[in-house]
């Protein structure tokens, strides 16, 4: 495996070019996210030797070291360098001879199921192991909404928590007893003998699945499982001045996690349609406004709409020219804000005008052209 060649970068990518590549694929395969659990594996691997200077300048003369738990072919893996930092702490190879631990756990704790060194197993964490999904979900809102705060109603099919338990996957009035397999961890201990020495790692216990508990009678609607899909309902504040791609997190509003465990996130992404008459250019607005030849020379006031709908009276200057663009303040759209911190002002809207040439003309009109002609106008 290459390392550079997971990471999607070349041998001369910056420490930056590293970072950026590993969280635009650690995000994309994260298993939480449905990805490949493998492939983040690897991301994670590659990233923890290339993101040190120590461990990718050692990868790069010596190639990886350990290849499924093993050294690589006429490689010593301990004789000539140790990988990590001389302040990290230390351990000795069966041949006595010193070698660096440091910030190998992480990688270690990848390949081995998230255990540690020499018998010290952590507890594992089985409410985030169960936690519900994220959600994300797109919606489309007319230009004319983006000016107040409004709430908008979505129905999702999703999990969510069993009315019948209240999530503990156990019949209502029954106990939920502790796993005697595990006592309660949700993990069972297993020694592995590798050529670094034994590892003492966690696996997910077989009787309980990584609950810790088990009820002493499932629930006759989720079967133990804490959780149901049904449709539900649910609101959505968007704060004015919102633009397209943005998007609104509601917390606690995704998957219903497995027996009571931490529901996922809802992250609303917003469009917003073009509108006929107004183009959006940040908080700002532009419209196009046609007027007549004698308007421009002479000077008018003429009537216009805003978003809003309102009527605004525009004074056309005399002697106004084809694409003059005149400016109305405070018509645009909100400065986008949190729907606690208010409103903070708004953009505004400029109006181009553009002259309008007559195809067809009364004879009344030509004779008038005419004598304008002859003026020299």
């Amino acid at each position: 495996m290459d390392y550079y060649e997971v990471l999607g970068v070349t041998k001369s990518a910056t420490q930056e070019d590293i970072k950026k590549a590993f969280h635009k694929l650690a995000h994309k395969h994260h298993p939480d996210k449905g990805g490949d659990e493998k492939k983040f594996k690897e991301i994670n691997e590659a990233y923890q030797v290339l993101s040190d200077s120590a461990k990718r300048a050692q990868y790069d003369q010596f190639g990886r070291v350990f290849e499924n738990g093993q050294p690589g072919a006429g490689e010593n893996p301990f004789g000539s360098w140790a990988w990590g930092n001389p302040s990290a702490s230390s351990g000795h190879g069966e041949d006595g001879v010193e070698f660096d631990f440091g910030d190998i756990g992480d990688i270690f704790e990848d390949f081995f199921g998230g255990g540690g060194f020499g018998g010290g197993a952590r507890r594992s964490t089985k409410k985030d192991s169960k936690k519900g999904k994220d959600i994300q979900v797109d919606i489309e809102i007319p230009l004319e909404k983006t000016l107040k705060e409004f709430t908008e109603a979505i129905s999702l099919v999703k999990y969510v928590v069993c009315h019948r338990c209240q999530g503990n996957g156990g019949e209502p009035g029954t106990k939920i007893k502790e796993c005697f397999s595990c006592r309660g961890l949700g993990q069972v201990q297993q020694v592995k003998k590798t050529i670094l020495g034994s590892y003492t790692t966690l696996a997910t216990c077989p009787e309980c699945k990584g609950e810790g508990t088990i009820p002493e009678k499932p629930c006759n609607v989720c079967r133990g499982e804490g959780r149901v899909k049904e449709e539900e309902t649910i609101e959505i504040r968007i704060p004015a001045g919102i633009d397209s791609n943005q998007v609104i997190k509601v917390e606690g509003k995704g998957e219903a996690g497995k027996k009571g465990a931490k529901s996922g996130n809802l992250f609303v992404r917003i469009f917003v349609k073009k509108h006929p008459a107004f183009e959006r250019r940040g908080d700002d607005l532009f419209s196009d406004v046609e007027i007549n030849f004698s308007q421009a020379v002479l000077g008018d006031e003429i009537e216009i709409k805003s978003l809003e709908g309102t009527n605004i009276i525009l004074e056309v200057p005399q002697g106004t020219e084809s694409g003059k663009v005149l400016r109305i303040s405070g018509k645009g759209i909100p400065h986008f804000a949190s729907p606690s911190w208010g409103s903070a002002g708004k953009g505004n809207m400029y109006v181009e005008l553009k002259i309008r040439t007559p195809k067809k003309l009364s004879r009344e009109q030509k004779e008038l052209l005419e004598k304008l002609k002859k003026e020299g106008i």
